[in-house]
């Protein structure tokens, strides 16, 4: 169980340090896409902070279906 939130704990922190680093980094892009989203569309968005969002969501998704996957230690 604790290794589990360990787990947890650290995905969720890297991915909110790589999310912070690519704000910062993103601040200066000229180059900048709309999203449609059914039928709407969202603000006009840099193509790297895109590209850097679903990679930092990738990173939390995986760590927390790591976590829980994780089977328990087996004692004998």
């Amino acid at each position: 169980m604790i290794l589990r939130v360990k787990l947890l704990i650290i995905s969720v922190a890297s991915g909110a340090i790589l999310l912070l680093m690519l704000c910062l980094g993103a601040q200066n892009l000229n180059d900048r896409q709309e999203l449609r989203l059914g039928t709407t569309k969202t603000v006009p968005l840099p193509t790297g902070f895109l590209i850097g969002v679903s990679i930092v969501l990738g990173v939390v998704s995986g760590g927390s279906t790591a976590a829980l996957i994780l089977s328990p230690p087996q004692s004998e």
